[in-house]
């Protein structure tokens, strides 16, 4: 159905009058479309405590902890791959911490003051991108396995303006521990 404006509604998800190229930290989730697994699984391995020496003791003495790590696959390397080349594409750019998953994934993007000339990639600008590159690259690799590939993202995009220092490390804490909570997160689907 095309888009009519009688009886679709869209209204903008973003901060009315706020500039999103000015300098700041943004935290941003971007989801697959229908939340289809598409960069990996997560997966989860023991981690054996060392005795009180710093020798192993053997495995039936071990006391094991469970960590879980995003393990990606072909599409996922490709998505790690673009964001962390994200800054050699937009100078305004500061690559921050961010977390790959199996149906989407999360970032901070810190946009720092450009004094010189050059235009001032906004939000918009740098997701855009990041999205655009990840799903040609996918389609490039579908296409040459003669498969089909479908809408990879989500139309939009979440973001959140971090406005001090103490909301970014709840946030950076987050991304880091995604894995480990992942059956927690909503958007854990099984």
């Amino acid at each position: 159905m095309k888009y009519d404006p009688k009886i679709h509604h869209r209204r903008s998800i973003r901060l009315k009058g706020y500039d999103y190229t000015q300098a700041g930290a943004y935290f941003i989730t971007l989801c697959c479309q229908d939340r289809k697994y598409r960069f990996g699984k997560i997966v989860k391995s023991l981690i054996p405590h060392p005795t009180s020496d710093n020798t192993v003791p053997s495995p039936e003495w071990q006391v094991q902890d469970m960590v879980a790590t995003m393990e990606l696959n072909e599409f996922g390397i490709i998505a790690y791959n673009e964001w962390a080349k994200l800054a050699e594409r937009f100078p305004n750019f500061e690559l921050d911490v961010f977390q790959i998953m199996p149906n989407h994934m999360h970032g901070i993007i810190v946009l720092n003051d450009q004094n010189d000339a050059e235009k001032k990639a906004g939000i918009a600008d740098i997701v855009g991108a990041y999205k655009s590159l990840v799903a040609n690259a996918c389609l490039a690799i579908c296409k040459a396995r003669n498969e089909i590939l479908g809408k990879l993202w989500q139309r939009n995009y979440h973001e959140h303006i971090i406005r001090d220092e103490r909301a970014y490390q709840n946030i950076s804490t987050y991304i880091i521990n995604n894995p480990s909570k992942w059956t927690e997160d909503k958007f854990y689907e099984q």
